[in-house]
């Protein structure tokens, strides 16, 4: 089966993206991406696909992996269960380090850990604990701090015991095709575009189908319906802003994120996540999962 194309979203002012998610969530389906990836798993336990590897996981499990290495973690929770965060995450871009590397002699430090992450590369538990602390407060940083953090990050595993090699030397993913299929591009221009009036016959007319395949082809890609898929993007946003954005007011959230009132965002941010926009945020502040709340 071809892996799904996920456009990861950095937001402007920044070079990577860092956030937590919890289960189930959109990415927890088979999918690559052109970025490199750091996944700290905190918690459930379940299977997990990197490449052609498969094996389990638990809660302190660090993998890295490299661009377009197909990845998915499957929790084993119950089927009406919610995981508020599952998995700390950054991407970050193949240009941000070729970059660097052109400018800066010390990132030849990192370049090894790089190239072996192509495969995918688990790390012992000792480097998770050391890790998890700077994930966390990375998540919640901005400016030169954030960016400082990450390059602490990048040094602690370059440094770290021997890591697992995932997937096999002989594994390479054909991706002939797929990043131009009409479904990934309409997904994409979906995502690149989520608070815009966009609707299914706008899609539909730009990947040249009729509006009743194309619904049947999206209905089987992402397991839900146009309407649907886009609330949810909508709410991960919005998830993504009180988290990262403690002062920011909730009014202002709804509408930056699309919903064109706050009724209609309290509505179905509290179908999909379970609770209210200001319960999700007090629950992470009270957790001590970022610094201030609002």
């Amino acid at each position: 089966m071809q892996p799904d194309l996920e456009l990861v979203h950095i937001r402007k002012g920044e070079s990577f993206a860092a956030w937590m998610h919890g289960y189930p969530f959109r990415t927890v389906r088979w999918h690559y991406h052109p970025e490199y990836e750091i996944h700290l798993v905190v918690a459930t336990s379940g299977r997990f696909y990197v490449g052609d590897h498969i094996g389990d996981f638990a809660p302190g499990q660090l993998v890295m992996t490299g661009p377009n290495l197909p990845q998915n973690w499957i929790s084993d929770i119950a089927a009406d269960e919610m995981v508020p965060v599952r998995s700390l995450v950054i991407q970050f871009p193949e240009q941000l380090v070729d970059q660097c590397a052109a400018s800066i002699a010390e990132m030849e430090a990192i370049m090894p850990l790089l190239e072996r992450s192509h495969r995918g590369l688990l790390f012992d538990a000792a480097t998770s604990e050391t890790v998890r602390p700077l994930m966390q407060r990375l998540i919640d940083q901005r400016g030169l701090k954030r960016l400082a953090l990450f390059w602490e990050l990048l040094d602690v595993l370059a440094n770290a015991p021997e890591p697992e090699v995932l997937a096999s030397l002989s594994y390479k993913l054909d991706l002939s095709g797929v990043n131009s299929s009409g479904l990934n591009r309409a997904i994409a221009y979906l995502r690149e575009h989520l608070t815009d009036d966009i609707g299914e016959q706008d899609l539909a007319d730009m990947v040249g189908q009729n509006l009743s395949s194309f619904s049947r082809a999206f209905k089987r890609h992402t397991g839900t319906t146009l309407v649907r898929y886009k609330n949810q993007l909508r709410v991960d946003l919005a998830c993504l802003a009180l988290l990262t954005r403690p002062q920011a007011r909730i009014t202002d959230i709804c509408y930056e994120t699309g919903f064109s009132n706050l009724s209609n965002f309290n509505r179905h941010f509290h179908k999909i996540k379970g609770m209210s926009p200001s319960e999700f945020r007090n629950t992470f502040a009270s957790n001590g999962l970022f610094a201030a709340t609002g």
